[in-house]
């Protein structure tokens, strides 16, 4: 994994939770772990890794942060797949 999706998992897991957790860079690090990606109708994406699926919504203000709410789903996601900080830092 490189220093930047290290940096950017460590961030999403970090508390209290950062706001400027952007979501290309949300997108980057799922299809660097190895999850698929999906635009589904509005601002829905449906996120596939290892049989665990989940629903996210992209952020619709300017900026293009996760707000609080979304990067807790985030969270929840990325635990139940098996993709945490320390998972990766043991590699």
């Amino acid at each position: 994994m490189s220093s930047h999706h290290a940096k950017l998992l460590r961030m999403i897991f970090h508390d209290p939770p950062s706001h400027n957790i952007h979501f290309r860079e949300v997108e980057s690090l799922l299809r660097h772990v190895g999850a698929e990606v999906e635009s589904l109708s509005g601002a829905r994406v449906k996120v596939t890794k290892d049989r665990v699926e989940a629903i996210l919504h992209r952020p619709h203000h300017h900026n293009n942060e996760l707000d609080k709410q979304g990067l807790i789903h985030l969270r929840e996601f990325l635990a139940r797949a098996g993709v945490t900080p320390s998972s990766y830092e043991a590699k």
